[in-house]
Formats: C-alpha cells, sequence, structure tokens
C-alpha cells in the first residue's frame, strides 16, 4: 500500500512538472519564436534560416532539461517521500500486532510534522488500549474473587448439610441467606456499572436543584443510619441553582455517596453533606470520619473493585463498585470527582455544571 502511495505521488509530482514543460514549450513556440521573427525583420536579416536553428536549439534544451528534471523528481521524490511514510509503514506493522495483543510496540517519532502527530496519537491510541486491555484483566480476576468468596461459603456450608456435620438451624440458613444476598448485590452492582458505561449517550436531563434531591433521598436513609448512632448534617453553603441532569443518574450518585459513607463510618461517628455553589458548577461533599484512608489510596478509590482496606473484608460491606459508578455518572454529566483527607476525615466530592446564573 505504501509503495503504491509513493508511486501516486511521484506521479502527480512528473504531472505537474510535465505541465510546465508544455508550457514553456508553447510559450517558446508560439510567442518567443514570433518575437524571435520580428526582431530579425526590424534589422533586415532573414529569420528563415536563423528561427528554425533558434527553435531546435531551444527544442533540445527543453528535452536535456526536462528529461534531468524527471530523473531528479523521480530520485528525490522517491527518497524523500519513503523518508516522510516510513512512519506509516511501521504504524501499519504495529497494527498488526496490536490486534493479536501485543501492546508494547510504538511507532517511532522522527518529526513534529502532520505524521509526526499521527504517530504520537497512534501511541496514545496504543497506551490506552493496553490500559483497557490490562482493566478488562483485572476485572475478571476481580469479579471471580468478589463471587468465589461468597460461593465457597456456600458450598461448605451446604455439604456440612448433607453431610450431617452442621444443623440445619436458623443461624445456619441466615447464613446461607446473606452470602446470597451477597451474590445478589455483586450482581446488580455489575449491572448498574455496565448502565453507568453506557450513561453518556442516554442522559435526559431535567434543571434538577441537587439540595432538594440530597434531602429527598436522605430521608429515606436516616433510619439506617440511626441504627448506627450516626450523626449527619447538611450544610448548604450559599443560594442554590438548577443543574441541567439526568435525575435517575443523579440520585444513583447520591446513593452510592450516602451507602459508602454509612459503611465506612463506625457507630457513633458523624457525616457531613456540604453543598457549595461555586461560579460554574456545583459542587457537593460527603465527609466521614472513622475508617481513614492513605494518601496513596486517594488516585484508586474510583477504580473498580478497590477498596482501602488491602485485606478485602466484608467488615464494611460493598464490592468496590460504588465509587466507579458515582465517576462514571458524574463524568457522563461533564462534571469532575475527586476525594482528600481532611483532619482524620475522608471527603469525596463531585461537581456538576449549574445553570448560570441570571
Amino acid at each position: 500500500m505504501i509503495n503504491r502511495l509513493i508511486w501516486k505521488l511521484i506521479g502527480i509530482n512528473l504531472l505537474i512538472i510535465g505541465c510546465v514543460i508544455l508550457i514553456v514549450w508553447l510559450a517558446i513556440d508560439y510567442l518567443a519564436a514570433d518575437y524571435f521573427v520580428t526582431l530579425m525583420n526590424k534589422y533586415n536579416i532573414s529569420p528563415t534560416a536563423s528561427h528554425h536553428m533558434f527553435i531546435n536549439a531551444v527544442h533540445r534544451y527543453i528535452i536535456w532539461a526536462s528529461f534531468s528534471a524527471f530523473l531528479l523528481a523521480v530520485l528525490f521524490s522517491f527518497l524523500l517521500m519513503r523518508r516522510v511514510l516510513g512512519p506509516l509503514t511501521q504504524m501499519t506493522k504495529i497494527t498488526q500486532k496490536i490486534s493479536s495483543g501485543d501492546y508494547s510496540m510504538k511507532a517511532p517519532i522522527k518529526s513534529h510534522d502532520e505524521v509526526g502527530q499521527l504517530a504520537m496519537a497512534f501511541n496514545q491510541m496504543a497506551v490506552q488500549l493496553q490500559k483497557i486491555e490490562q482493566l478488562r484483566k483485572n476485572l475478571m480476576v476481580d469479579v471471580a474473587h468478589e463471587l468465589r468468596t461468597p460461593l465457597t461459603n456456600m458450598r461448605g456450608y451446604l455439604e456440612a448439610l448433607v453431610d450431617g456435620v452442621v444443623e440445619p438451624t436458623e443461624e445456619t440458613f441466615n447464613i446461607l441467606q446473606n452470602e446470597t444476598y451477597a451474590l445478589v448485590h455483586l450482581v446488580e452492582d455489575i449491572f448498574q456499572l455496565s448502565k453507568a458505561d453506557a450513561a453518556r449517550t442516554n442522559l435526559k436531563k431535567s434543571k434538577i436543584r441537587i439540595d432538594r434531591l440530597i434531602h429527598q433521598i436522605l430521608d429515606t436513609y436516616l433510619s439506617r443510619f440511626s441504627e448506627k448512632g450516626i450523626r449527619v448534617e447538611i450544610d448548604v453553603k450559599n443560594e442554590m441553582r438548577s443543574v441541567d441532569a439526568d435525575a435517575n443518574r443523579l440520585m444513583l450518585v447520591i446513593q452510592n455517596l450516602l451507602k459508602n459513607a454509612l459503611q465506612y463510618t463506625q457507630k457513633g461517628g458523624t457525616v457531613s453533606i456540604a453543598i457549595e455553589q461555586l461560579s460554574k458548577e456545583m459542587k457537593v461533599i460527603f465527609s466521614n470520619s472513622g475508617v481513614e484512608l492513605d494518601e496513596k489510596d486517594l488516585p484508586f478509590i474510583f477504580e473498580r473493585f478497590y477498596r482501602g482496606e488491602k485485606s478485602r473484608s466484608r467488615e464494611y460491606g460493598g464490592s468496590g463498585i460504588g465509587l466507579a459508578i458515582v465517576k462514571e455518572l458524574v463524568e457522563a454529566h461533564n462534571g469532575r470527582v475527586g476525594a482528600n483527607l481532611d483532619h482524620g476525615k475522608t471527603r469525596i466530592w463531585f461537581c456538576i455544571p449549574c445553570q448560570p446564573k441570571k
């Protein structure tokens, strides 16, 4: 393909050179020759022999010059275009390796022109594909890990019940029921995550007041917070404006953040929800006391199946998908998410673009 492209480009150059030579040839035949005859007549010199000599000499020089120009055009065009199009040849080979699963190859960047920019974009694409492939592998490992724990527990209890080692008591069935609930919640979280991935293309936006939506959702969670003795505080910093958002998706964001605060706040702790009206966006901050993350954990808490407690214990519940869903849904609204530590509290926040102030 590249060789054909080189010859096409060389052919274009030769065609241009040929057109220039033809124009010069015709100009000499019809303009310069006539001007030469006029000069001969003016000085009473017979133009016939001189005219033919002049035309033949000029045609001869044009032919030799044209032949030299064609040779030089083919030589330099081939060398220069081969150098310019070389990265495209290598990108073709690299593409074939990427299609077979090898993402380690990179296209050489030898210039900063359009071909160099294409090579840079190609390398960035290869890096992103490598990251996506690694995420896919990690996802399969994490899903297998999350499924294995409850399934192993259920299998052990069921085998013990069949062998008569464990009595079929209410406590045993409660354990089996809890493990079943864990599986159901995991499958539901994965389903919600897949819906969040597709949310960017099918948002149904309307004008929403975030502060009112938070109060509405919080009313349904107050009893759970009360059972753990957790105090919930809401701080509205200034006058609220509406945001253009999908109400159902934004409700899921708030629900996941409330669940996260409920799971990781110890008994008797405090959860604070602050709503700030910024110039072009609305910022909502969920702060909770209790289990504190390390600074090194903060860049990863929105990754799928990531949990700050490395043992992946189920003491705090959750599968590590909730914050990943939050990130996907917020970014689908052209928003931002983040987390930081502040005096022993974990602060998780998100920003959504809001309506301009009238």
